[in-house]
């Protein structure tokens, strides 16, 4: 694959709104709970804060934040790239929530992986957003 090829791929992954988190948020909604998206305020910018519980939601795709699931798998060309930058993206991650945590916070990391059955999702939700 050519260099602009590869530019263009790259381009094309978004940040903001992916198809997890519209999922994600989806069910959060039809739940009835309500949100605050990207809170710049908070560590970590947490894709779903809820103010209101103190509690916020990250949603994580696998490859880039580098799950234990298949889809987590390092690339097998260009290692020397690939190893230091997905290594900072665990270590700000975990900086991020111990952040949230020392604020008073919670913080739920929903896998891209795990939000195919929407039955466990739903459950998952429940339990981290319902009060005790």
């Amino acid at each position: 694959m050519d260099e602009a090829a590869r530019a263009r791929i790259m381009r094309s992954i978004r940040k903001k709104d992916t198809k997890p988190e519209l999922l994600v948020r989806r069910m959060a909604h039809a739940l009835g709970f309500r949100f605050r998206l990207y809170r710049r305020d908070l560590p970590g910018t947490p894709d779903l804060a809820f103010p209101r519980h103190r509690k916020a939601i990250f949603v994580h795709g696998c490859f880039w934040h580098q799950h234990t699931c298949r889809a987590g798998k390092l690339p097998r060309t260009r290692a020397d790239y690939w190893v230091p930058k997905l290594t900072r993206n665990v270590a700000r991650d975990a900086r991020a929530r111990a952040d949230l945590a020392a604020m008073g916070w919670q913080s739920l990391v929903l896998w891209e992986c795990e939000l195919a059955d929407p039955v466990a999702l739903r459950e998952q939700l429940l339990s981290f957003l319902r009060p005790p």
